[in-house]
């Protein structure tokens, strides 16, 4: 492979064990979890122990040659810090962890744990981004990044772009590739025009395409249409492991891309890597070879 592949949203967990909006999430055996009070498939089903772990994920990530992954953290999944802090720790050239925090002491104490940027699922707060402002200042201080899933209205478009204009040194990257199955898609992906330091990212849009399925002919099109919109180089692949691969292969969740005549060569190289080698500055990555699978 004469590319590094780099995964820019994906979720690690030792275990499920929260409420949110008063319903149970809860890590069960065989994969399965209770989400919202529900009893869904959340891991593959050989996972039987529910823990999703760096290990279970760097094999995946050596079998795809994927060379390295960020981590993101979701309410969902309760808070991840002490796990992934010691994630970070042990594999600081695999992984970028982020931490889950919600006001300025609770984003120190991140700092100090080693984590290098924090995940903020917006989609889940009710009160206006403005209100996290001297979280989101102490990260631009220190140099850690932002991962910003919004939600689907153009409320939360309006107060992102007021952040990045306040703090124009910081990091961004814009989750879930500004749902692109919603109207507020193009006034997302416009984000990146708003500041020097802002990405989209698209980890989870094979679970908005599911319904289509692989190889994702629409998921394509909408990569081809947020580049015209901003431009290759800042938009990056994001698989939002594990959660995807209950119904495709991991190697799957990239290689509809990869495999696309709707892209060039060089496009497909900077959205699936390079763009995230730059942006997060990771070093040192290994050179992945491919393994033959038995059956080939």
């Amino acid at each position: 492979m004469d590319r590094h592949i780099i995964d820019a949203h994906s979720h690690l967990w030792l275990r499920q064990d929260t409420t949110v909006d008063g319903r149970r999430i809860l890590s069960l055996k065989n994969g399965r979890s209770i989400f919202m009070d529900e009893e869904v498939q959340m891991l593959p089903p050989f996972i039987i122990d529910g823990r999703n772990t760096a290990e279970v994920f760097l094999s995946n990530m050596d079998y795809a040659q994927v060379a390295a992954a960020v981590v993101v953290q979701e309410v969902i999944d309760g808070c991840q810090n002490d796990y992934l802090s010691d994630v970070q720790r042990r594999y600081p050239d695999r992984f970028f962890c982020m931490g889950m925090a919600w006001n300025a002491d609770e984003a120190l104490r991140v700092i100090d744990a080693g984590l290098r940027g924090i995940a903020i699922p917006g989609h889940r707060i009710h009160e206006p981004l403005q209100a996290l402002m001297p979280m989101f200042k102490i990260m631009e201080q220190k140099d850690l990044v932002l991962s910003m899933c919004l939600a689907d209205d153009e409320a939360q478009v309006a107060q992102m772009a007021e952040v990045i204009q306040e703090c124009p040194q910081l990091r961004v990257a814009i989750g879930h590739f500004g749902m692109p199955t919603t109207p507020s898609f193009r006034s997302q992906v416009l984000l990146a025009r708003q500041g020097a330091h802002v990405m989209v990212e698209s980890g989870g849009i094979t679970w908005l395409y599911h319904p289509e399925f692989y190889p994702y002919p629409t998921a394509v099109r909408r990569i081809r249409e947020a580049a015209d919109l901003v431009g290759m180089d800042r938009l990056m692949w994001g698989s939002d492991y594990p959660r995807t691969i209950t119904a495709i292969t991991y190697r799957m969740s990239y290689d509809f891309v990869s495999k696309s005549p709707e892209l060039t060569e060089a496009e497909k190289a900077a959205f699936l890597g390079g763009n995230a080698e730059r942006f997060y500055g990771f070093k040192n990555l290994p050179d992945l070879p491919y393994i033959k699978n038995m059956s080939e």
